[in-house]
């Protein structure tokens, strides 16, 4: 059997390592404990064509309707007609959708044309599916690695065989393998208000990148429009506006009338852009999400999660309007792959937040991403069920060839490398103002410059920054090593250091590519370049071994 490393512990993690451990000997790696991840906290749900009054061909249109442009659309259409057997195979694995009589309940939710959205325990969905796949995947006999850090990639002769990783212990060790798949998830710590939980700090992307694998769409950062504007920024799930929620100004105008057709219901970008703008009318408060016509009883049966928060924070949904901001939510870039989860890179695969499968474009549509997580995850071990050894052999072929047909095509010209003059990390200009590194204060400015509203000089600086932290950290002088006292858990100082260069990586390749992009498409909004420009109807790319964004 040949030997399989799976970085990561969320939905599509757990669903490589249980289906693959049928033909591989699979270790699974989590640098946590297992089961946390960002699966763990969705709420809203899982969207799939799989009832009578919809069809797959309606939510390949939504899908594309939400990604502006930019999704690909043979990627979106296996997305959306592979959906409703992978929802089977989550009962069979033991999710329990909710539902009455043997017939599963599903509602509607922002930018989908009919109700899909299947959810498990109200609003805990991520909670329930996270829970029975920790539970099937005990029962194989994969290796299950906690507490465990994939510091890098270990490449030889210019392919994936295996893993460099640091133990909570501090010490070092290198795990081969046939082939690896990152399954490590999204980058929501890049902001200071995020509804991500602490461990999405894009180590997998990040480790990727200094592999030499290609990654793209990196300046495409969805922010949820609805997280309580309190500590923690609590996810206040789309489902709560599909059952009529509204937003209100907080002189009770329904603000979101004026801004889009669909008002509350109108997609991600649009809803959380409006939020950002009425908040900057009224002094940086939060705007008032107004549930109160739910009532409270409704309200705590349906949403029990958001209905416990907002007790927690002295309100009661079904009487009081609940404060809410937008927050990073969901990163549409990643490790470039195929249809079968192949990178670039030979015997490495990406699913999941960490992979770009060219699914959401430039913009998620919601309940999307654990469909996406799942299905794919199922097709990267169809072809690792190929043969491991042989999968990824070609893996930069299969990818310029499946991304050159479609909406966004990869190859023959279509995609273009960041400019050197706007896409070099940047020498100290003077403008930037110097400070030292923390984490807090590279979150601030990635949520300050990079953040829902955007433009050239904010994002010029920002850069300068990430150069002089950069070099500070290099020579030694930037490195500030100490424990996180937040969580329930010690933090190895090895653990938050190895993070940190991440962070500081990503944030750089994230800016970059957003000051490249002079235009506003999806999640990505420029003041100063506030219209769609169909000369940017590409993806941005970057890897580290061509001038698309020089070494750092």
């Amino acid at each position: 059997m040949s030997a399989l490393v799976v970085v990561g512990s969320g939905i599509a993690g757990l669903v490589v390592a249980i289906e693959a451990s049928r033909t591989h000997e699979v270790t699974l790696i989590t640098k946590a404990e297992l089961g946390e991840s960002n699966t763990r906290y969705a709420q809203g749900g899982i969207a799939a064509a799989m009832f009578a009054e919809d069809s797959v061909a309606s939510h390949v249109a939504d899908t594309l309707a939400a990604g502006a442009g930019l999704n690909r659309r043979a990627a979106v259409e296996v997305l959306c007609a592979e959906g409703p057997a992978r929802i089977r195979d989550l009962i069979r694995l033991g999710v329990e959708f909710d539902g009455e009589g043997g017939v599963l309940a599903h509602g509607l939710e922002a930018a989908h044309g009919f109700p899909r959205i299947l959810h498990a325990g109200g609003d805990a969905t991520g909670s329930a599916v996270e829970r029975a796949l920790v539970d099937a995947v005990r029962g194989t006999a994969s290796t299950l690695l906690e507490d465990t850090f994939v510091s890098d990639l270990l490449v030889e002769g210019g392919r994936v065989a295996g893993v460099h990783v640091v133990l909570r212990s501090g010490e070092r060790r290198t795990l081969r393998a046939d082939a690896v798949v990152l399954a490590s998830g999204g980058a929501g710590q890049l902001y200071s208000h995020t509804t991500n939980p602490r461990v999405t700090t894009g180590d997998g992307v990040a480790a990727a990148y200094r592999a030499g694998a290609e990654l793209a769409d990196l300046e495409f950062f969805q922010f949820h429009p609805t997280s309580m504007d309190a500590p923690g920024n609590f996810l206040v799930s789309e489902a709560v506006r599909g059952e009529g929620a509204v937003l209100r100004a907080e002189d009770g105008h329904r603000f979101m009338l004026d801004a889009h057709p669909d008002a509350e219901l109108a997609p991600r970008d649009v809803v959380a852009r409006a939020i950002a703008r009425q908040m900057e009318l009224q002094g940086g408060r939060g705007v008032l999400l107004d549930a109160t016509g739910l009532g409270s009883e409704f309200f705590a049966q349906r949403f029990p999660s958001i209905s416990a928060a907002c007790r927690r924070n002295g309100v009661d949904p079904g009487t009081e309007p609940i404060r809410v901001t937008p927050a990073a939510h969901y990163w549409m870039g990643g490790v470039s792959t195929d249809d079968r989860g192949r990178t670039t890179l030979p015997g490495l695969y990406a699913v999941g937040e960490a992979a770009c499968t060219g699914v959401h474009g430039a913009n998620r549509l919601a309940s999307n991403s654990l469909l996406e997580s799942v299905v794919y995850a199922w097709r990267a071990v169809e072809a690792l069920q190929g043969s491991a050894a042989a999968a990824g052999a070609d893996s930069g072929a299969a990818i310029a060839s499946a991304w050159s047909g479609g909406a966004a095509p990869w190859a023959g010209g279509a995609d273009r490398a960041i400019p050197e003059r706007e896409g070099r990390f940047g020498s100290l200009r003077g403008r930037a103002e110097t400070r030292p590194f923390s984490r807090d204060a590279l979150q601030q400015l990635m949520w300050d410059a990079v953040g829902v509203h955007r433009d050239g000089s904010r994002l010029a600086d920002a850069l300068e920054q990430f150069a002089a932290w950069a070099e500070g950290r290099s020579s030694g002088t930037g490195r500030t090593i100490g424990s996180s006292t937040s969580g329930s858990r010690a933090e190895p100082d090895a653990f938050r250091v190895l993070e940190d260069d991440n962070l500081l990586l990503l944030a750089r390749l994230a800016t970059t590519a957003a000051l490249a992009r002079r235009e506003s498409r999806g999640a990505h909004f420029r003041s100063d370049f506030p219209e769609t420009d169909d000369a940017f109807g590409h993806h941005l790319v970057a890897r580290s071994d061509r001038r698309v964004l020089e070494t750092l």
